[in-house]
């Protein structure tokens, strides 16, 4: 199943720091690196490094051609990026020593699409067949459109509600096929902070809906609609940065649900993607190819990851 991902484009500033700026101090940076990113970018590139086959739709701002340029070299389909004369996406990214970030976005070029543009992508993705998954991020405008437009055209969607807002409350989250948040996102749409109450509260708000719940170290837990958790945890890696981490876990997770793998070994994939991604710098640069994630996954050399199925009680 090929994938329609509406996603952001941006331009990584990324300043290497001790620690992290607090309100009115002033700091040299170790040193700067300029990277391909965008939750949007970096998760086309998971998805097409996994095995899928992936359209990225975007507007791409000014002084973006390396943007388009990493989408190709990663096997992106970029026949739906449309140049256009305005500020590029863009984020300032802090990467501390431990590898944990803080980022700061401008939105640019991803907040302006229009209803007439993404009909026009719609059209053109499935005049090529009418199957698909349509993936989003919180990082574009006309998010609830481009659910309703996908569901009205028998498109599977998938939406990721990172960067999360208090607008993703009324998004028509009933429409979704999948929704993945990390335990801040799915804290927040639940109205708990109760990790263990995540997953029920939202399978009882969007029966549905698939949902999966990154928990960083803490490992992911995922719920199908027919009311099945399964739990699988962590690898142990040092953290370099943690930039693209939860991106390569979303490309590689949607690989393994359109190929119809169990979630296990979905999960199992997902999280050995996400793990060699968290030890190297970067953004899209830092995602494994998928032989080297099936590679580690054969000799080992990261440990075994334990995984738990909760069956549906009867």
């Amino acid at each position: 199943m090929r994938i329609l991902n509406f996603g952001s484009l941006n331009i990584d500033y990324v300043y290497a720091v001790d620690a992290f700026l607090r309100p009115g101090e002033t700091k040299a940076a170790q040193r700067l690196m300029v990277n391909c990113g965008g939750k949007g970018l970096n998760q086309s590139i998971a998805a097409a490094k996994a095995g899928n086959t992936v359209w990225h739709a975007g507007l791409l701002g000014d002084a973006a051609g390396m943007l388009r340029d990493k989408l190709v070299e990663n096997g992106v389909d970029v026949r739906l990026l449309t140049p256009v004369a305005a500020p590029a996406g863009h984020a300032i990214i802090q990467v501390d020593e431990s590898g944990q970030n803080c980022i700061l976005l401008y939105g640019g070029t991803n907040r302006m699409l229009t209803e007439e543009w993404i009909d026009a992508a719609f059209d053109a993705f499935t005049a090529q067949g009418e199957d698909g998954l349509v993936l989003l991020q919180n990082e574009t405008n006309l998010v609830p459109y481009i659910i309703r437009q996908a569901a009205a055209r028998g498109l599977a969607v998938a939406l990721n509600a990172a960067p999360m807002d208090a607008g993703v409350q009324a998004y028509p989250l009933d429409q979704l096929t999948w929704l993945i948040v990390n335990e801040v996102e799915g804290g927040a749409l639940a109205g708990t902070e109760d990790e263990d109450a995540i997953l029920p509260r939202l399978h009882a708000q969007y029966p549905h809906c698939g949902v999966l719940l990154t928990l960083g170290v803490r490992g992911a837990r995922c719920m199908e609609p027919c009311g099945r958790i399964t739990r699988c945890g962590s690898l142990p890696v040092r953290a370099v940065d943690t930039t693209a981490a939860g991106d390569t876990f979303t490309g590689y997770f949607l690989y393994g649900m359109l190929r119809g793998l169990p979630v296990s070994d979905t999960l199992r994939l997902a999280t050995t993607a996400s793990a060699l991604c968290v030890g190297r710098p970067g953004a899209a640069d830092s995602v494994p190819e998928k032989a080297e994630v099936e590679a580690v996954q054969k000799d080992g050399r990261l440990g075994a990851l334990a995984v738990h199925v909760e069956e549906v009680e009867a």
